[in-house]
């Protein structure tokens, strides 16, 4: 059986030079092919240059899904940066709902060979590929999961990622990233509505963190600022600045304004799968 291997870059590729950890070409590739299980072979799409997951962005999700498309039925191991790892997975597993693939992706704290965590998770995700099944899970620490609804929660250990529950997706308006402007904005105490109002005159779209289950400032200014957005045609989906329970509307009479400006309940949503969201769909 053919296994696809897109390295994009990331520590668990990285290699000592004069100035300290670099991408290094080669590095992956010969580990996961001294790892390979007998009868197996090995594909690569590496990408050139190799990037520090902070530069991964939409056009590196559509080169992804178009590695995967070009290598029907295969099972699939990306090797990836930790620190958007959780983008790439809601990428993913959005944009390829419904059509049967089994991806995995794979980073690590440590490059290999440097005595850290990068071959328990390259073993972990080697014989996750080879398992039936389908969907885009994250091999890491010990454990596999599933990538819709990752959580970086930690900057340093191997225990870095935690897995949020997220409804199933449904099947994507489109599958590749088109070139729109879609961030992700956070509400805070005594935010100037000028600074909001200025930001989304800038974007196509928003994700908007806010508060609890789904709360936010009795500033008519800031409430005004997400109407006119709104009533321009921009979608804005709301999600929770808390990592679990998500959104309940209605809940508490300081979110009646929110919702009364036409913003989107993202529920249980992650940022990064609010943001694929509005992208794809």
């Amino acid at each position: 059986m053919e296994l696809l291997l897109i390295h994009t870059g990331g520590t668990i590729g990285m290699g000592d030079t004069e100035h300290g950890l670099a991408p290094m070409a080669g590095v992956v590739e010969e580990a996961l092919e001294a790892r390979l299980p007998e009868g197996a072979v090995l594909a690569a799409h590496v990408f050139n240059p190799l990037l520090d997951s902070s530069n991964v962005g939409p056009s590196h999700w559509n080169e992804m899904l178009d590695a995967i498309e070009a290598h029907p039925g295969a099972p699939v191991i990306i090797t990836h940066g930790t620190d958007t790892m959780a983008f790439t997975g809601a990428a993913l597993s959005q944009a390829l709902a419904g059509l049967g693939r089994h991806v995995v992706l794979c980073g690590s704290m440590v490059p290999l060979h440097h005595h850290g965590d990068a071959e328990g998770n390259l073993d972990l995700a080697i014989r996750a590929a080879f398992q039936p099944g389908e969907g885009v899970w994250l091999a890491f620490d010990g454990k596999l999961m599933p990538a819709e609804g990752l959580v970086k929660h930690e900057s340093q250990d191997a225990d870095a990622f935690r897995a949020t529950p997220q409804l199933k997706p449904g099947l994507p308006a489109r599958r590749r990233f088109e070139d729109r402007r879609i961030a992700v904005l956070s509400l805070s105490p005594g935010m100037p509505a000028a600074m909001l109002r200025a930001a989304l005159a800038e974007l196509d779209g928003a994700v908007l963190r806010v508060f609890g289950s789904g709360t936010a400032m009795s500033c008519e200014d800031v409430l005004g600022a997400l109407r006119d957005a709104v009533a321009s045609g921009k979608r804005i989906r709301a999600v929770s600045q808390c990592e679990q329970g998500g959104l309940i509307p209605g809940s508490y009479a300081a979110g009646a304004g929110l919702w009364s400006c036409g913003v989107e309940n993202g529920g249980l949503e992650t940022p990064e799968a609010a943001l694929v969201r509005l992208w794809l769909n």
